[in-house]
């Protein structure tokens, strides 16, 4: 499955909630004087049964109308999975869901309006706490989820939708960095698979040959902050400590110009417009020897029907680590929220419990998507199917990864366009522009003015 496209179904106005038209029965005394006794009975007995199924949840006939919630799904393996399951949902429940699915610039942006202007109809949603989720919750966005059960969640991804201790985001995907590799590739090389830096740009050289690029990253600026994150964080730099930018220090730069060398002199043409739905697809046709990219993707990459390389070639291991750390981005790439703004809210938690329930995580799993719940990498039938290097990394990741990979602050996205000006910067120069050092000061100086601007600087 490819996710190039976005999939958004027309808006429709969702009725504030389903009202139950109530019957009313005549009165005794009007009966009495127009009817017999008996006849009076029988009316009673008639007008109760019209009303049972009125109670019960509406009747066709007698012009009820089913509750309707307004989804927004992303555009991303797990939206896909939900979208093929919610007919289930609507007939055990009889609630009837309007589904938007949006790539994920779209739904913040799409999310962001309807909030900020007070015309919002959104009644659940998937959101990214490291991108939006500051935001909202600090705009009151979010309904709280008092009533959610989060016991097989790690703590960790509970806090990263948690503001002063109130729970607002229902973790659904975590994701690491991994390192996909061709096994055939790296064998006909006499190579084995990197274990760090200095091996990984080794064995991108030497297999940068006959079409096939040697690696590939995420060039295409703002998205490819998130995955530059690890390179930062294995040479032992960081974008945003005590409260302010520092992604110039020397450990820093010299990541920036590590991951713009690799891109750069290795990568496919084009790669600086190039994000991970782009890549995806030249990995698939063969012409990527390896490729660093985000854990969730991997079921995607091996799909028969979209990839030339048979899966029994397509490997996963865990990210090279670098010459300071081995310190790989594990973060909480998707979680599920309630809108505040919800006129539908007793509906739209029986959703989001359902749309998170451990049933479809492990579902989720055995499709090879890299579910949040604790209990879903304990359970037997998925340790069977899953790859084994995928637990591996996960593993690793778990035990030594960084809960964030991109600027954790209200204004993300603004941050991660002024980083991105430096990705692209380092790549087209192949990691040697000798400006690199002094525009790197001017986004600091920036990304610490938002922070200023949005009260989050600490100096």
């Amino acid at each position: 499955m490819l996710y190039t496209a976005s999939f958004r179904s027309p808006v429709r106005q969702v009725p504030a909630c389903a009202v139950l038209r109530r019957f009313r029965l005549p009165s005794d005394s009007t009966i009495v004087r127009r009817k017999s006794m008996k006849k009076a009975l029988i009316v009673l007995a008639m007008s109760a049964a019209l009303l049972i199924p009125a109670a019960a949840g509406g009747s066709k006939d007698a012009g009820t109308k089913p509750q309707e919630i307004r989804v927004l799904l992303a555009n991303h393996p797990y939206g896909d999975l939900l979208k093929t399951q919610i007919p289930e949902f609507e007939k055990a429940t009889g609630i009837r869901v309007t589904v938007e699915q949006l790539q994920e610039a779209q739904l913040t942006q799409q999310l962001t309006t309807e909030f900020a202007t007070g015309s919002s109809t959104v009644d659940v949603f998937m959101t990214r706490p490291l991108q939006e989720g500051l935001l909202f919750m600090k705009n009151g966005w979010y309904e709280p989820l008092s009533a959610y059960d989060f016991s097989d969640y790690p703590q960790s991804t509970i806090n990263i939708g948690s503001k002063d201790g109130i729970k607002y985001i229902v973790p659904l995907v975590t994701e690491w960095e991994v390192l996909y590799y061709r096994k055939d590739l790296l064998k006909a090389a006499g190579l084995q698979v990197p274990a760090n830096f200095t091996e990984l740009e080794n064995a991108a050289k030497a297999l940068n040959k006959n079409g096939i690029a040697g690696f590939a990253s995420r060039g295409k600026g703002n998205a490819g902050v998130t995955q530059m994150s690890s390179y930062v964080y294995n040479f032992g730099g960081r974008y945003i400590e005590n409260g302010h930018a520092v992604f110039n220090s020397p450990e820093a730069l010299t990541a920036i110009r590590f991951y713009g060398k690799l891109d750069g002199s290795y990568g496919p043409e084009g790669i600086t417009s190039m994000s991970w739905e782009n890549i995806m697809p030249v990995f698939q046709a063969g012409k990527v020897a390896m490729w660093t990219d985000a854990s969730v993707f991997y079921g995607n990459i091996i799909d028969p029907a979209k990839s030339v390389v048979p899966k029994e070639d397509v490997g996963v291991a865990p990210f090279p680590a670098g010459p300071k750390a081995n310190n790989p981005f594990i973060v909480v790439s998707w979680g599920m929220a309630v809108a505040k703004m919800s006129k539908n809210k007793a509906a739209a938690q029986k959703f989001i419990t359902w749309a998170t329930s451990a049933a479809l995580a492990k579902d989720g799993m055995l499709k090879n998507i890299t579910m949040a719940r604790d209990s879903v990498w304990k359970d037997t039938d998925v340790l069977k199917t899953v790859n084994p290097g995928l637990v591996e990394s996960q593993a690793s990741a778990a035990k030594n990864g960084y809960p964030y990979d991109r600027p954790y602050m209200s204004s993300v996205g603004a941050a991660r366009d002024l980083i991105g000006e430096l990705i692209i910067e380092s790549i087209n120069t192949q990691g040697g522009s000798p400006k690199l050092e002094s525009m790197a000061a001017e986004k600091v100086k920036a990304v610490n003015d938002l922070l200023k601007t949005d009260g989050e600087y600490k100096n």
